[in-house]
């Protein structure tokens, strides 16, 4: 069995009676049924707040479903002890699907065992050029970055991913989603739609009061805050199909970030990771690894707070106009006239 599995399941255990489990769907991957697990915490009322917490989307990228785990342990810990928590769970929904690309886990794969790259599956084609191969291809699943085949349904792991959030989040006045992934460069970077285009999306005054309120809380921080289109636009991205979807939902708000932990920092301090493929996306050192611990686990815990305050800094009025002036000059300065 995958460890993260074995780690899941000792977590359930540890978290009875408050965790809720339930299985999204099953992957069968080399003779083996590898479940797609769903773990929910807090208020289930739809009036509450939500935030959804997700890892191994990419299977490669081991250190996005363990930082995720790794929070999650944090809270199961601290169930048993801390009564701000037990209050913060009563005035939120905390949902989170640590591993869903098992298949591509247990392979060690970008890809599903289908050779499907999930954040390239949704059915949203981008309106403007997209980089060769990188932006989604549907050439050959051989390939990196395949979509699948075009009119195909969704593959079964994005199906699961989508169904939860619908459920979970999008139902809700507001949630965030946080998807952890690990990616090139050296900055840890958290994303937020638009990928398919460039145009700024309707709450880009939420997200810049978010990152306001961040950068206030935590002012030795080494996030860059941007929406991917500033990196490279793609096909397919789940999560701008997802946010496309909260926007016929009209009193709602939903904003999905991904943060993109960057794996180049682990490669510049250890080069010998360069000769394994594994070491291109992952810290292998210990203490290194415990470092990105450490410090994303705080990152989102900040997120978590943010979800159950919103009512506190969600901008309204005035000072939403001003967060839009604010971040367009931030983010789509070419955009202004």
């Amino acid at each position: 069995m995958l460890p993260e599995l074995t780690e899941l399941q000792a977590l359930i255990e540890q978290g009875a009676p408050y965790l809720e489990v339930s299985t999204a769907c099953e992957i069968e991957s080399g003779g083996q049924r590898l479940p797609i697990q769903v773990l929910t915490l807090g208020n289930p009322a739809p009036q509450v707040p939500a935030i959804g917490f997700f890892g191994g989307v990419h299977g490669l990228e081991r250190i996005g479903a363990e930082v995720v785990i790794a929070y999650l342990r944090s809270l199961v810990m601290r169930l048993a002890w801390d009564e701000a928590l037990h209050q913060q769970l009563e005035q939120l929904r905390i949902v989170f699907m640590p591993l869903v690309n098992p298949g591509g886990l247990r392979l060690g794969t970008r890809a599903n065992p289908r050779g499907v790259d999930l954040m390239r599956n949704a059915p949203v084609d981008a309106v403007e050029k997209v980089p060769f191969l990188v932006g989604g291809q549907r050439l050959s699943a051989g390939m990196p970055w395949y979509r699948g085949r075009k009119d195909a349904p969704m593959e079964a792991e994005s199906t699961a991913l989508c169904t939860l959030v619908e459920r979970e989040l999008l139902s809700r006045p507001f949630s965030l989603a946080v998807d952890c992934h690990s990616g090139f460069g050296v900055d840890d970077r958290i994303w937020f739609p638009y990928a398919h285009t460039r145009r700024p999306i309707p709450h880009l005054p939420e997200v810049h009061a978010l990152r306001s309120i961040f950068v206030g809380s935590y002012a030795h921080h080494r996030y860059v805050f941007e929406p991917q289109s500033l990196q490279y636009l793609t096909h397919g991205d789940l999560w701008d199909y997802l946010y496309l979807k909260s926007l016929d939902r009209d009193a709602s708000v939903f904003l999905p970030l991904t943060l993109e932990m960057g794996s180049w920092l682990w490669v510049k301090k250890n080069p010998r990771q360069l000769f394994s493929r594994y070491g291109i996306f992952n810290p292998l050192i210990s203490h290194r690894q415990q470092r990105v611990m450490r410090r994303h686990i705080a990152l989102l815990d900040f997120f978590t707070r943010a979800a159950v305050s919103h009512e506190r800094w969600q901008p309204q009025g005035a000072v939403r106009e001003q967060h839009l002036a604010q971040a367009m000059a931030r983010w789509y300065a070419t955009l202004l006239p």
